[in-house]
């Protein structure tokens, strides 16, 4: 099975070659090996850098299909992730529950050997096995909210001497939430309140943060909201919000660039290392994102895919819009995705900023001068581009890291958990689901501070919000970071009606028309004028999904078939786990 497959690898990935950067730090290859490493203070925050991205990096496909190509944020041509009928054999899928086990399994390893050193400052010991059991809990929250029922996998060393890995059956989902619980509290008793002079890494409040989420997400697992775990939602985020010192950043879009990295809005981040020593140990997601020729590297192949026409309908916007006539008030749409007549200071800052339009027209501009690399025409047939995830061209890396990129390997954080994030946990976990509003006065204060950051100036305050309120700003300040489905399994949990109805109703096929919509970009290029008459929305692409596909990929995406077949309990009903024989 892949969730043992990959335990071998704990020891290599923890002693890859030291990285520029300090917070990657790890132990030179030839120097150390795991039994005479954990000596000190500094070697046992090293032994746990490296779970900050390298079991991670096979997430990366997956992370995006499900959960932005499910809800109907992205657009991935007949993608089985749009048409609802992927399976075990899907290669991005099986590398995803490959990586996640791998999470789960080298974290156990790491937290049994040091609570296991002797001769280390305790406190020093606590911090690094508390960042090892938040990554697991995480690693976990992946795979229920994925793949449904799972076998709880607790000690994998445990495991192997008993030589009964094969044989485990999944539990059901509750046991499982109340299982990552378990692993949180855990955490939390470890964790320092801040962790001084180490920013990005994770704290006590980087795990509450996660339990309130946890706690949102388990409310409705059983059929029916249940009100402890909401009430309980609220209270870890309300602590979070008020006494983790964690601030919504002033401007958007600074919270993806690379600068800012550690900044004070992250509460979770995966932190990767350009050097890509070891591979894995970085940054991919450009590659899969960014059109060809955007970077200096060849390594760039997202052309044909981009932002949903039903993200820009959330937006109220549209590429086949004319650029000058768009409504654009919510300054996280083009923070979120690129359409035509956007530019960036940001990116290509070499160039003096990046044009969208100009990239795909003109081939004298971009990182490789008079040979860029661009298609030469706008392949998307959303008409939109990804910019969350991007980084720019080298010298954009270069300022703003110091080191250099290279192919297919950078440096800019992905942030999987932040606090705007856990403001809107707050605000749901006071609501009660679809129908429902409140005028509870923190809920209302973070929904408004997350509008004002959107609008700034412009958005006159509420008093009182709805659960469709809360569910579509979720969607707006969250989009293509990945969570999106997991929005929809948790409401599907205990509403399905609500969560068929809401994807049944998106416009997940393409801009049609042929070539309408390259010949109306480039057009305007080059005459200022736009002229989208003959844009269309292509009804028949991908048909609508049915009720039923939703649910059954709501209650759980298939496993690996390699799994199956190493394991048939896999194809079996799930068993209760007794919680009471988990130690730590």
């Amino acid at each position: 099975m892949n969730i043992f497959k990959y335990t071998a690898l704990v020891v290599a990935l923890c002693f890859g070659a030291v990285s520029c950067d300090k917070f990657l730090d790890r132990p030179a290859e030839d120097t150390y090996n795991e039994a005479n490493f954990y000596q000190d203070a500094s070697q046992c925050i090293q032994g746990v850098n490296y779970l900050y991205n390298s079991p991670w990096y096979d997430v990366i496909r997956g992370f995006y299909r499900v959960g932005e190509c499910f809800s109907g944020n992205y657009y991935l041509g007949d993608s089985p992730y749009l048409q609802f009928n992927v399976n075990g054999s899907d290669k991005e899928l099986r590398d995803m529950s490959s990586s996640l086990w791998a999470v789960n399994s080298n974290a156990t390893v790491v937290y049994n050997r040091l609570k296991n050193t002797t001769g280390v400052d305790q406190a020093t010991l606590n911090m690094c096995m508390g960042e090892a059991l938040t990554w697991k809990a995480f690693a976990y929250f992946f795979l229920v909210r994925t793949f449904g029922e799972v076998p709880i996998m607790h000690d994998i060393s445990a495991a192997i001497a008993a030589g009964d890995y094969n044989d485990l059956y999944k539990a059901p989902k509750e046991d499982i939430y109340n299982y990552i619980v378990m692993i949180l509290d855990q955490a939390m008793t470890l964790l320092p309140k801040k962790v001084a002079n180490m920013d990005g890494r994770i704290d006590y409040y980087s795990a509450e943060a996660l339990l309130a989420k946890v706690y949102l997400q388990k409310a409705g697992v059983t059929g029916t909201l249940n009100q402890s775990d909401l009430d309980k939602a609220a209270a870890y985020a309300k602590d979070v919000i008020e006494n983790s010192g964690r601030k919504l950043m002033e401007n958007y879009s600074d919270i993806f660039r690379m600068q800012n990295n550690k900044n004070i809005e992250a509460l979770i981040s995966w932190h990767w290392d350009a050097s890509a020593q070891p591979w894995t140990a970085q940054n991919s997601f450009q590659s899969d994102l960014a059109p060809n020729g955007f970077d200096e590297f060849g390594d760039c192949w997202g052309q044909w895919a981009g932002p949903s026409v039903a993200l820009q309908d959330a937006f109220g916007v549209s590429a086949a819009m004319d650029p000058a006539q768009r409504n654009d008030v919510d300054t996280r749409r083009k923070a979120t995705m690129m359409l035509p007549g956007d530019t960036y200071d940001y990116f290509w800052t070499d160039w003096g900023g990046f044009d969208y339009l100009r990239f795909f027209y003109d081939k004298n501009y971009g990182p490789s001068g008079s040979t860029n690399a661009s298609d030469g025409a706008l392949n998307c047939q959303t008409g939109a581009g990804c910019v969350k995830f991007l980084y720019g061209d080298g010298a954009d890396h270069q300022a703003a890291l110091g080191v250099s990129a290279s192919r297919m390997a950078y440096g800019l954080s992905t942030h999987i958990l932040r606090l705007a994030d856990i403001y809107l946990v707050y605000c749901e976990a006071k609501l009660h689901g679809p129908g429902s509003s409140t005028t509870d006065a923190l809920a209302v204060q973070c929904y408004n501070d997350i509008r004002n950051r959107a609008i700034p100036g412009a958005w006159s305050e509420v008093s009182s919000i709805t659960f469709e309120q809360v569910w579509k700003e979720r969607n707006l300040e969250l989009a293509l970071e990945g969570d999106r489905w997991y929005d929809y399994v948790r409401v599907g949990y205990y509403n399905p009606a609500f969560a068929v109805a809401d994807i049944q109703a998106q416009r997940r096929n393409n801009l049609g028309g042929g070539t309408a919509l390259d010949d109306v970009a480039k057009a305007y290029y080059e005459t200022g004028v736009w002229n989208g008459t003959g844009i269309t929305y292509n009804e028949n692409e991908n048909p609508i999904p049915s009720e039923s596909a939703i649910l059954s990929k709501i209650a759980a995406l298939p496993f690996p078939s390699e799994d199956v077949v190493y394991n048939p309990h896999l194809d079996e009903p799930a068993q209760p786990f007794d919680l009471s024989t988990i130690t730590f």
